[in-house]
């Protein structure tokens, strides 16, 4: 008799054992020992700039112990694919997201939604229209723009023919840049003529060289160009040299990558002004990890913005936003 009750527990004493297992599972505390998982949703994959946002997020997860998860579109200009990946990450339940987003007023209901499902959003990059998201971490755009114009006008004297190439409509940064180029120019620089302001150049290198090389068959007297952001600035780069133009006509660009870098080198482009992307990966997710545990945060964050030149491209501090050496953190 007791040997078979050794072998087969009375029922009571099973499900006595099975609620103490529960308990104990419940004591095991399973939300305190998962780390937060934060969604990285750029504007797209490609360009280095996004590379060093994602850097600056990697080492900000690995000093603060928390999980990323890298996101985004192929093109810089795919918004539809953006919201999607956004649904789909609300839908998943991350506990944050840190947006750059491809379009101000377009990523502004799953931002909302995500509010709605006590999901923060910090917003870096690139201004999201109202007030749902937590933070903005971002360059003052404006001043980026104004720090090209100023440099420009300087190698011009501030007299001269020049041309603005801009990038998209929706992109409330390259706009907010291009808005400080131009009233700065007309502002303080009376003697600078403006021949075009109105093209786009788009998000791709090769759009943004066909816009190019319309603009240079429009105004072959053109003796200086702006363009605010990486894809129209190589796209630029690429018309002036296949035309014998690169380092004659003065060239200010936006944003940094390897060519850009070697043609200031080689004097064929005049200036960059360059921001710190690395920066705003590791600050957004900072500050979302703080909004999650409760701690404070800043609401805005200007990351800044200074202009490389030929001359200055090796100063220790211009160096680390030219070259930030992100092999330490992405494979």
């Amino acid at each position: 008799m007791f040997g078979r009750i050794g072998h087969r527990p009375h029922p009571v004493l099973t499900v006595l054992i099975f609620i103490i297992l529960l308990i104990s599972a419940g004591c095991g505390s399973k939300n305190e020992s998962k780390r937060p998982l934060i969604a990285i949703i750029p504007m797209g994959t490609t360009h280095e700039y996004w590379k060093a946002i994602h850097a600056g997020a990697v080492k900000a997860a690995t000093e603060i112990d928390v999980d990323i998860l890298w996101k985004g579109p192929l093109k810089e200009d795919d918004v539809d694919e953006q919201i999607q990946i956004m649904e789909t990450q609300i839908a998943a339940g991350v506990d944050a997201i840190v947006l750059a987003p491809l379009d101000k007023h377009a990523l502004v209901r799953p931002a909302i939604e995500a509010k709605r499902r006590g999901i923060p959003t910090i917003i870096v990059d690139s201004a999201l229209a109202g007030d749902q998201h937590c933070s903005f971490v971002s360059t003052d755009n404006y001043r980026g723009g104004a720090l090209g114009a100023e440099h420009l006008a300087k190698l011009m004297n501030g007299t001269g023919k020049l041309i603005l190439v801009r990038v998209q409509e929706s992109s409330a940064s390259s706009t907010n840049r291009e808005e400080g180029f131009l009233a700065t120019i007309k502002e303080k620089y009376p003697g600078m003529t403006i021949l075009s302001d109105n093209q786009y150049g788009g998000i791709t290198t090769e759009s943004a060289y066909m816009t190019c090389e319309n603009l240079l068959n429009r105004f072959p007297d053109v003796e200086a160009i702006f363009t605010p952001n990486e894809s129209v600035t190589f796209g630029c780069l690429r018309a002036l040299q296949d035309r014998g133009l690169a380092g004659k006509v003065v060239f200010v660009g936006f944003d940094t990558s390897a060519k850009a870098i070697d043609a200031l080198a080689k004097r064929e482009m005049h200036g960059l002004v360059v921001q710190d992307p690395f920066r705003m990966g590791y600050e957004g997710i900072k500050i979302a990890a703080a909004h999650l545990r409760g701690e404070e945060y800043v609401k805005r964050l200007d990351t800044g913005a200074a202009v490389a030149t030929p001359d200055n491209m090796e100063d220790e501090d211009i160096r680390e936003l030219l070259k930030p050496d992100l092999s330490k953190y992405l494979d």
